[in-house]
């Protein structure tokens, strides 16, 4: 088979090289005028986005024949290369079909904002860093300044893809069962695909506490350098840095303050110190927020919505709200410090035994929790499939997965809060199987029938 694949990546290389030829040929004798003959924008679609799609499958296709005509896909990958090929197609396919891209209009403004010498808008709700590194990308315009977000999500979606099984084995999952895990949950997610369609900076940030998770403690100094940096996007991976601070390891402690600092330095010194008290003043007026958003599954959201029926004052919801998350507060540390006492997810360190608790109090303890938050909890979900052993413990997690990651986004009260309990349920069943030694029956199942698939498998 060999050989017919050495001819088919030939063959790609071929056109590939034709295709890039006659383009510029075509440019240098007719300029874009000559190239517009060639393409074709469909009414319902961003050319620019169909472009990139389309030129990311056919690169794609290429490094898939070259993998395959150089015998590197044998046993021992070809699971974790089968899924990622398969989940970058689908994905690409998905996305070249969208119309119109939301929150990077916010990120533009804010950008621009930088770029022209004014405040940050109060509709920028992240530490300067993000606008600060996207002003450069103004002189784009608005297409581009689009496009090259658009593909750092699709770099952050393929990182995201080898990370999560890495994540997973660490915490002593095997290969094959991580890369399956892998594969499924990122097919079929709703949160990954509001963060994906919203160009949201998501999943990059999660890219990094992963990233932060999985190097400790062998690289110290890269563990601090990502988390700070996810801090700096997104603010609310500060949660995290408690697992951290438990270790008492004063070499992450000393790198983490000084890469935070040091990161944070950069807006200050193109900007000056008033813009993070500009930030500041945007994430105080976010919780001033008078009406509630069914896509926005917070504790503040959902008690607004209460208002107008019981006659609650708006104060008296806000303190509600807060009570609400002192008491998530107090059932997430609880449970973290039982988890970390019975070593639940792993025997290597507390870290690893701290953060999915962590993980649920990161992304519920916000005045705003859209749909595509959610992603956050993604570990904290996946770990218990280890862990849970009943029937009714099963049934329940299962609800909650439906809600969080299956469900589709909508806007029906008070259905769209299901987003709102899936995580509490996840926290709960980390406590009710805290004491679990045993994998659970799914995974032993699991592993048992993957070593049969597995086991003649060869190219």
């Amino acid at each position: 088979m060999t050989k017919y694949f050495k001819t088919a990546f030939r063959a790609w290389v071929a056109f590939t090289f034709l295709v890039i030829a006659s383009l510029i040929a075509i440019y240098l004798r007719n300029g874009m005028d000559g190239i517009n003959l060639f393409i074709q924008e469909w009414p319902l679609s961003n050319l620019a986005v169909t472009l990139a799609s389309t030129s990311l499958n056919w690169l794609l296709a290429g490094a898939l024949l070259y993998l395959l005509a150089n015998d590197k896909i044998n046993k021992s990958n070809l699971w974790l290369t089968a899924g990622f090929f398969l989940v970058m197609f689908v994905y690409l396919g998905i996305l070249r079909e969208r119309l119109r891209y939301g929150d990077y209009h916010y990120y533009l403004e804010a950008a621009a904002a930088l770029a022209n010498g004014q405040s940050l808008p109060d509709t920028y709700l992240y530490l300067p860093l993000w606008a600060t590194l996207l002003r450069f990308l103004i002189p784009l315009g608005d297409q581009g300044f689009m496009i090259v977000l658009w593909l750092v999500n699709i770099l952050a979606l393929s990182t995201f893809y080898f990370l999560l099984p890495q994540i997973l084995q660490r915490y002593n999952f095997s290969q094959h069962l991580s890369i399956l895990i892998t594969v499924l949950f990122l097919l079929v997610n709703t949160p990954l695909m509001r963060t994906l369609g919203f160009i949201q900076v998501n999943l990059l940030t999660l890219d990094l506490i992963l990233l932060s998770l999985l190097v400790y403690p062998k690289n110290t100094f890269l563990s601090a350098l990502a988390l700070a940096l996810a801090v700096h996007l997104k603010t609310s991976p500060a949660v995290i840095v408690l697992a951290f601070l438990l270790e008492f390891n004063w070499r992450w402690m000393l790198w983490f303050g000084v890469s935070f600092l040091g990161i944070g330095l950069f807006p200050a010194v193109l900007h000056g110190a008033d813009i993070y008290l500009q930030f500041i003043n945007n994430t105080i007026a976010l919780a001033q927020i008078p009406d509630t958003n069914f896509h926005d599954t917070s504790f503040d959201s959902f008690l607004r919505f209460l208002n107008p029926f019981f006659g609650i004052p708006i104060e008296t919801t806000r303190v509600m709200a807060l009570g609400a998350k002192v008491l998530l507060l107090i059932a997430t540390l609880y449970t973290m410090a039982q988890n970390i006492r019975e070593k639940s997810f792993s025997k290597e360190n507390r870290p690893l035994n701290a953060a999915p608790a962590l993980f649920i109090f990161m992304t519920l303890g916000s005045p705003i929790v859209w749909d595509h938050h959610g992603l956050f909890t993604a570990l904290a979900f996946l770990l218990l499939l280890k862990r849970i052993q009943t029937p009714s413990h099963w049934t329940i997690f299962l609800a909650a997965y439906f809600f969080e990651f299956i469900q589709p986004s909508f806007d029906f009260f008070p259905w769209s809060y299901g987003r709102l309990l899936a995580p509490m349920i996840i926290l709960w069943l980390m406590y009710a199987t805290r004491k679990n030694e045993e994998p659970s029956s799914f995974t032993t199942s699991a592993n048992q029938w993957l070593t049969k698939i597995v086991q003649p498998t060869s190219l």
